[in-house]
Order: C-alpha cells, then structure tokens, then sequence
C-alpha cells in the first residue's frame, strides 16, 4: 500500500495564484493597503470580532498579543501550556512575562482547566490557551474562574480556524485571539497571521505594535491628535508611542487570504467529515479514538497510541514512511516544549517529567495531514495500514 500523502496537498489552488496573477497585472501597491485592510475586515465578520489586524505570521501576533498586553496590565505570570507552538512561550519571555505551566487534558489535548485554575494567583495576568489542532480547550469553568477574577484569556487559534464553543467561533472568548495562515493552516496567505480584539484599546495598541509602534499607524483619530498634540516637537507622522516591529503583511498575502476565506466553512466541513472518518475506522484498542470532538475543526488527524508501546510506536513509524504518508512525532510543536533547550536557564531542567500528559504525547503521538480533497478511500486504506501494527 503506497501513498503520497503530505502534510497538506491543496491549500492554495490554481484558480487562488490565477486571481493573483490577475491582481499583479495592474501594477498596484504591493505593501499594506487597501486588501490588507479589506481582508481585515472581512475576518472579523467572518469570526464574530469588532477589530482584526493582519500580519507577517501567528508567531508575530503572538509576540504583539504579548507585548499589548505588557504595556497595557504590566508585568506578570501567564499560564501555558506545554503542548503549543514554540512562539507562543517565546512572546511570553520575550515579553518579560514569567511563563506557568500545566498539563493537557488526553481529551483535547489543550490545557487542563483544573490544572489552570490551580496556578492562578493575585500575579497572573493572562491565560494563553492554545486550541490544538482544532480541539476546543474551553470550559464553562475556566470561563467563569477567569471572569471571577478578572484575568484576561488570550486564545491561540493558529490550529484551530472554525473551531466552536457553546455554538461561538473560537478566538471570541478572551480579550484576544491569535490565528496563523501558514501554508499548512485551514486558511493560508503562505505565510501571515491576524490578532482579534473587542477591545478598542488593545486594538489600537496592536495596530501600533504591528507597523515600529507610530502613532499614525492607529485607527482613532482622537488618538492620533492627543499624541500629536501632547509632542509638539514632533513631525504628527513620525511619533512612535511603543518600542515595537515591523510586523506587516502585504496586499499580496491579503489577495489570497480574501479568496480562501470565501471557501473556508466549506472545507472546515470536509475536514470534520475526514477526523469523524478516521477516528471511527482506527483500532480503539491500540490508538486513543475518544476525543472530545465538541466545537472541533481538525486540519490534522491525530495518531496517539493508548498505552506507552516503543514496539508499536516504531512499527507506526516505519509502516507510515514505507508508505509515503508524511506525519510528525510529538504532534503540536513536536511534544513536550519544556524539553526544548531554549528554556534551559529559565526553568529547572527536570520540569518536563511533572507533566506526563503531554509527555505520552511527546513520544507517542503524531499528526497526519487533513485537508478537503483527501479521498475517503486513502483515510480507510490508513486505518487497514495501522491497525494490524
């Protein structure tokens, strides 16, 4: 049995790099304008948010998010997880935050909300949840917990386009929200991101953020003349009210993403067929098939093994390259991220074995790519491939 099954196969069509093509031949401004803003816009009522703003990658919204919030509610703890993307942890430092960790709960492999709510104390500022691969990691209770104590939730939906709770969009819950359009997201510009916000005030600071932190870069008019007015001695174009980046993406980026969100809803419903597909056919005795699918969106299908097998894991591993079927071990971000040598000095180098959730996941767990033209047939011939391991 021989396929040729990549990560992602048909993110961005032909008919996608033709309206490209087309969009090119007139010549037009190439850096951020009128698509950025068009597209910006369209998300947001697409998302269910008041303000969206368009960047280079989620890893830059998470490390704007991050920065936002540092300027805004000041220094602090922020609870993460340790099954996420390598930024999302790298913005909290990057950032000066103090990073906590817990466990993820085997049912979504997100956060474990009584794990969260236990390290929440008078110094945290935020919670950033990660929404892995498409599963809900929300709860009524985190919710309320997080209300109760007036502590803002920040959501990574990088992985999670179209993902739902209690019937709202994810990335509509917290303060603010992260999404990623890497090639191999639901929605991609080949590379780019966007931050959501309510918050007008976060959301001025992002747009400051995004563009070396000037001022002229805000949306308000009224905030736009009090810094002018408040520095006199300034040129009103050239007042930088942050010490920030340059994060923007471009018209091209916003031309693609604009005609892949017309087709987003539509493939999100092909991809929960394909999971729902993989997950009833796939041996239960050998793979955990029980997730929580509530609200979920998967553009992975995710492969753990139940019990901690080495035999089983490298029989899955060979049968799978023998196969040409693409996959990558540790699932989000390649498992355990408090192994990762960039936090060596920052945490004790054995904190890694006190969550052992995430651990089984590290060496034990994969993802398979998901996408909408994925024949059914190939999804069956996976499951007959692993299922006699």
């Amino acid at each position: 049995m021989t396929f040729s099954w990549p990560l992602m196969a048909d993110n961005i069509l032909k008919e996608d790099v033709d309206a490209l093509i087309d969009f090119l031949r007139r010549m037009p401004r190439l850096t951020q304008s009128e698509n950025v803003r068009a597209f910006e816009q369209e998300w947001s009522r697409w998302l269910g948010v008041s303000h969206s703003v368009f960047v280079n990658s989620g890893a830059s919204a998470n490390l704007i998010t991050m920065a936002a919030l540092k300027h805004l509610y000041g220094d602090g703890e922020i609870i993460v997880p340790p099954l996420t993307w390598v930024s999302d942890i790298a913005s909290v430092i990057q950032n000066g935050f103090t990073p906590v960790f817990a466990d993820i709960n085997p049912a979504n492999l997100c956060l474990d909300d009584a794990q969260v709510i236990s390290r929440l104390n008078d110094r945290t500022r935020a919670v950033f949840i990660t929404h892995v691969q498409g599963f809900n990691g929300l709860t009524d209770r985190l919710l309320d917990e997080l209300q109760e104590r007036s502590i803002h939730l920040i959501e990574d939906v990088c992985e999670a386009h179209g993902a739902t709770f209690r019937g709202r969009k994810l990335g509509t819950f917290g303060l603010a929200s992260n999404f990623s359009f890497y090639f191999a997201h639901h929605l991609s510009t080949i590379e780019g991101g966007m931050v959501c916000t309510d918050d007008r005030s976060f959301y001025e600071a992002i747009r400051m953020l995004r563009s070396h932190g000037m001022v002229r870069e805000a949306d308000s008019d009224l905030v736009r003349r009090e810094y002018a007015e408040g520095h006199p001695d300034l040129s009103p174009d050239f007042i930088f009210r942050y010490p920030a980046y340059n994060v923007r993406n471009t018209e091209i980026g916003a031309v693609l993403g604009r005609r892949q969100l017309k087709r987003l809803d539509r493939n999100n419903a092909r991809r929960r067929e394909n999971f729902t597909l993989f997950l009833d056919h796939l041996d239960p005795q050998k793979y955990r098939t029980d997730f929580d699918l509530e609200g979920s969106c998967n553009y992975a299908f995710n492969l753990i093994l139940r019990e901690p097998d080495e035999d089983l894991r490298d029989a899955v591993e060979g049968a799978l390259r023998r196969a040409g079927v693409e996959f990558r071990r540790g699932s989000s971000g390649g498992g355990n991220q408090l192994r990762q040598p960039y936090l060596r000095g920052i945490i004790s180098q054995t904190e890694f074995r006190r969550y052992p959730q995430v651990e089984h996941v590290h060496f034990f767990g994969y993802y398979i790519g998901n996408y909408p033209r994925l024949a059914r047939r190939n999804i069956m011939e996976l499951c007959d491939l692993l299922n006699p391991l």
